[in-house]
């Protein structure tokens, strides 16, 4: 993400990098050699703060951010035997999030930047999810489609041969993480949903209960998951509580089936309109077992190149920040030291290879 006050600079020399990331509940720091290999990747969860709310409490967040950043990213440099002095650059989630938890981020990076005397620049979340397709297979094709699903995100993208995201299809609702934690809360599940959902999703028939599946209008790329949640909560009403408890499995394996069968399908449908050879799943749903597995079958029967980050690079994390950040500093991309955080971004930009 090229923003208005980050300018071009020629004299960056590759080196060592620190990502962060903090723009919800997970406080992270990576470390990235010259050549992208991570070298570290620490992530401090916050579930234990959150989970008696049933979600993130935006202020809770940011406190734990703050008590949390310097710990996580001295265990990155201490995992990645580097000193602070080998650090040739730093990037750092600049939106969208939680304000308060992306000025934590924001401001510690630039704090790093300036007595280090290094460059810094702002690295949008989308991007870092994008970029995390390829930290395991950097050979992975352009141009390709890549979906991005998280709680907060559910877009498809095409990136282009110079590596520029061109937006395919946005939800017009909830997203479907979104959908998989409210679905959760409708069950009595613990927090984070979608995990809670996938384990007993496990145990259940995903053809038991016949949720609806969202399409919309013929060849639409995009998504809406709404309707589904309403659905679960009027067949939940309609059941007897006794009857609940002991169709749980079966409730969530369907409702699962009807958000994971939607982004098979929509995926599948960019990747012919676009041309491509090449899908990227990425985004903390993509970490969803079923949809792994769905995903793979469709690849394989379609003779398809599929990339599935490795689940330690799907939820938010800041390995995946550094990438996306080493690929801004060596395209000659600086921000300077008011850079600010930005809650809300747009869906629609264009990545800096």
């Amino acid at each position: 993400m090229m923003t208005a006050v980050e300018q071009r600079t020629s004299n960056w020399i590759p080196g060592p990098i620190l990502g962060i990331e903090t723009s919800c509940d997970e406080t992270a720091a990576a470390a990235l050699a010259a050549d992208g290999t991570v070298l570290a990747n620490i992530i401090a969860s916050q579930h234990a703060v959150h989970r008696r709310f049933g979600g993130v409490v935006p202020e809770l967040a940011s406190r734990a951010h703050i008590e949390s950043i310097e710990v996580v990213s001295a265990e990155a440099l201490q995992q990645a035997g580097l000193a602070w002095a080998d650090l040739t650059g730093i990037a750092v989630t600049q939106g969208p999030g939680l304000a308060g938890a992306l000025l934590v981020g924001v401001n510690y990076a630039k704090a790093l930047a300036y007595v280090l005397n290094i460059p810094v620049v702002g690295v949008s979340h989308l991007e870092g999810h994008i970029a995390s397709a390829w930290l395991q297979d950097p050979a992975f094709p352009l141009p390709c489609v890549v979906l991005v699903v998280s709680g907060g995100h559910t877009q498809l993208y095409y990136k282009e041969p110079n590596g520029h995201c061109r937006l395919l299809g946005t939800t017009r609702d909830d997203a479907a993480g979104e959908a998989f934690d409210k679905g959760a809360q409708l069950l009595g599940l613990e927090y984070p949903g979608g995990p809670a959902i996938d384990r007993l999703a496990l145990k259940g028939n995903p053809e038991a209960i016949a949720f609806p599946r969202s399409y919309l209008k013929k060849g639409s790329l995009e998504f809406s998951f709404s309707g589904l949640k309403t659905a679960l909560l009027y067949r939940l009403q309609a059941m007897p509580e006794q009857s609940r408890a002991a169709h749980a499995a079966d409730l969530a394996a369907s409702y699962q089936e009807a958000i994971v069968a939607v982004l098979v399908e929509k995926s599948f449908a960019a990747v012919r309109s676009s041309g491509a050879r090449a899908l990227a799943v990425v985004g903390g749903v993509s970490a969803n077992s079923r949809l792994r597995a769905l995903l793979q079958q469709r690849a394989s029967s379609e003779s398809l190149q599929l990339s599935l980050p490795p689940r330690a690079y799907c939820t938010d994390n800041a390995a995946m920040i550094a990438a996306a950040g080493r690929q801004a500093l060596r395209a000659g991309l600086r921000a300077p030291l008011d850079i600010d955080a930005q809650a809300s971004l747009p869906s629609s930009f264009a990545q800096v290879i």
